[in-house]
């Protein structure tokens, strides 16, 4: 059995379940990833909570508070790129634009501290819907070992039956 590759990792939604069809089916194609690029929502992610640290251990001048701006803007545009239509939905809704155009030290700490909490949120969601997917898995690795044939129980690697006699 091979390993996926990190291109072949499809995410999905919470409550939906893991594709039964085997590799190279039809209707593979069909699936939307709800993230099509983790490594690059990872890298914005990282970015803003730096960035939000900036920001609350600072204040910033006329300038400073324009680039956070083009910053920010840049990332929600980034951001919605990658994400499947359901969560750019969601984050489009969340990701308000600023009032002016060069927002206070107070507003760029919010919007950056919603950005970098939906992002954490969506993290915390993939992780425990990969738990939850390698738990099922876990469950059915169980219970086709145990139809094996001559009814023997799963047993842990390493471990063996008390047959008797010596192996040569």
């Amino acid at each position: 059995m091979t390993q996926p590759s990190e291109e072949e990792v499809i995410l999905l939604q919470q409550g939906a379940r893991a594709p039964e069809a085997p590799e190279g089916s039809e209707g593979e194609g069909d699936r939307q990833p709800d993230i099509e690029s983790p490594a690059k929502v990872m890298r914005i992610a990282s970015m803003a909570r730096t960035l939000l640290e900036e920001v609350r251990q600072a204040p910033l001048d006329d300038a400073s508070r324009s680039r956070m701006r083009e910053i920010y803007d840049t990332s929600i545009k980034e951001l919605a790129e990658v994400l499947s239509p359901d969560l750019k939905d969601e984050f489009m809704n969340l990701s308000l634009p600023f009032d002016q155009e060069t927002p206070t030290d107070a507003e760029l700490r919010i919007a950056h501290a919603q950005l970098v909490g939906w992002l954490e949120g969506l993290f915390h969601g993939i992780q425990a819907m990969l738990f939850a997917q390698q738990m099922e898995n876990r469950a059915r690795l169980e219970e086709m070992r145990k139809s094996l044939p001559g009814g023997h129980e799963a047993m842990a690697p390493g471990e063996h039956h008390g047959q008797p006699g010596t192996y040569l």
